[in-house]
C-alpha cells in the first residue's frame, strides 16, 4: 500500500518538475502548493513509522524479539488474542481508520447534506490531517470546496485523488471535478479532455458528458455538473 502510495507521490511531482519551467506564474504557484501538500503527507507518513519503530524497539527491550509464525507453531497458545479494535474501510487500499476519525467523517456528511459546506469542510480536514491517506474524507474535502468556490484547494485535492485512489467510480469523479474547475477558469480544451477522460473510466457516471456537451454548445453559459449528488449515496 505505501509502496503505491510513494510511487504515485513520486509520479505527481516528476509531473511538477516537468511542467514548471514552462508554466505561468499562476501554474508556478498552484505547482508549489501541490508540492506542499504532498510534503506534508510525506512527513506524515514518517512521523508514524518513527512512531512504530520505537514501539517496536519498547517492546523488544521489554519482551525479547517476537517468534516467527514457524518458530511458533510448535508452542501451545496460552491465551487467545485479544479482538481486533473495530475500524472503518476508508477507501479501496484497504487503508483503516478508527471509530473517532469515522464518526468525524458522519459528521462532516452530515453537515455537507445540510449544505453547510464550511462547517463540513472543517470536519474533511481533521481526518485528512491525521490520515491523510483516507481518500473517501478527501473526495468529500474537493468536493466541499467545489461549492465553497476554492478552485484551487479543490483541483489539489482531486489532483491527490486519482493519483491514489483506484476505484473507476472516484477516479470519474476527480476527473469530472477537475474538468469543472478548468471549465470554470475558461480552459475549454483541457475540460474536455478531462470530461471525456472521466466517462472514459466510468461510463455509467453521467455528469461528464453532461458537461461536455455544455462545453461544445454553450461555452458562454457553462452549466456544471460537479456529481455532488453522487456523494448522498456514499
Amino acid at each position: 500500500m505505501f509502496q503505491h502510495m510513494f510511487s504515485s507521490m513520486n509520479d505527481m511531482l516528476n509531473q511538477i518538475i516537468e511542467q514548471y519551467e514552462s508554466a505561468g506564474t499562476m501554474e508556478r504557484q498552484q505547482y508549489k502548493e501541490q508540492m506542499l501538500e504532498l510534503k506534508k503527507m510525506s512527513d506524515t507518513f514518517i512521523e508514524q513509522w518513527l512512531e512504530f519503530e520505537e514501539k517496536y524497539a519498547d517492546f523488544n527491550e521489554e519482551h525479547g524479539e517476537p517468534e516467527s509464525a514457524h518458530e511458533a507453531a510448535s508452542v501451545p497458545a496460552q491465551q487467545s488474542m485479544p479482538p481486533a479494535v473495530e475500524a472503518v474501510p476508508c477507501n479501496l487500499s484497504d487503508m483503516e481508520i478508527t471509530d473517532e476519525l469515522a464518526a468525524t467523517i458522519s459528521k462532516g456528511q452530515g453537515y455537507y447534506k445540510l449544505f453547510m459546506f464550511s462547517h463540513a469542510a472543517q470536519q474533511f480536514q481533521v481526518v485528512i490531517m491525521q490520515s491523510p491517506e483516507c481518500n473517501l474524507a478527501r473526495l468529500f474535502l474537493g468536493m466541499t470546496n467545489m461549492h465553497l468556490q476554492n478552485w484551487s484547494e479543490a483541483q489539489r485535492h482531486f489532483q491527490l485523488l486519482i493519483s491514489l485512489t483506484d476505484f473507476p467510480k472516484w477516479l470519474a469523479m476527480g476527473y469530472n471535478a477537475l474538468g469543472c474547475i478548468q471549465a470554470v477558469r475558461m480552459n475549454l480544451a483541457q475540460a474536455e479532455q478531462l470530461f471525456r477522460k472521466a466517462h472514459e473510466v466510468c461510463p455509467s457516471f453521467k455528469d461528464p458528458l453532461n458537461n461536455l456537451k455544455s462545453c461544445q454548445e454553450t461555452p458562454k453559459q457553462l452549466s456544471l455538473y460537479f456529481g455532488s449528488t453522487e456523494l448522498c449515496c456514499l
